[in-house]
């Protein structure tokens, strides 16, 4: 469990680097910089909780394809939240910076989603 209460803190932090770094105005960041950490942070809080469930890779590294077959043998809508999550944390806001901040809260509603799932999970 202090892996799932460890990802939504990475959460909290990020919707606090959003809130007070990334300067919101009408619908749209400021601070591409902050956006890009906050994307960051949250989508390390996806793979902190995704860990907690899946657990150890075999050998070698983990990469999105290894999340990608995991999940897809354990929850199909899980995976789509998981896709969805990397499109926009991952891509979108860590390596674009995209300043929109509905792109921002759909990441961060999708990770919220995995993360309860992988707390539903452990507890199981």
């Amino acid at each position: 469990m202090k892996e799932i209460l460890e990802a939504k803190r990475h959460i909290e932090n990020a919707k606090d680097i959003l809130s007070e770094k990334a300067r919101k105005e009408n619908g749209y960041y400021q601070d591409r910089k902050y956006v890009k950490m906050a994307g960051h942070t949250a989508y390390s809080g996806v793979l902190v909780a995704l860990d907690a469930i899946l657990g150890d890779k075999k050998k070698g590294r983990k990469s999105v394809e290894w999340y990608k077959e995991e999940l897809a043998r354990l929850d199909k809508k899980i995976l789509s939240a998981f896709l969805a999550a990397y499109d926009t944390l991952h891509l979108a806001m860590s390596y674009d910076g995209n300043l929109s901040s509905e792109v921002s809260t759909a990441g961060l509603k999708d990770a919220e989603k995995i993360i309860a799932w992988a707390e539903q999970k452990a507890r199981a």
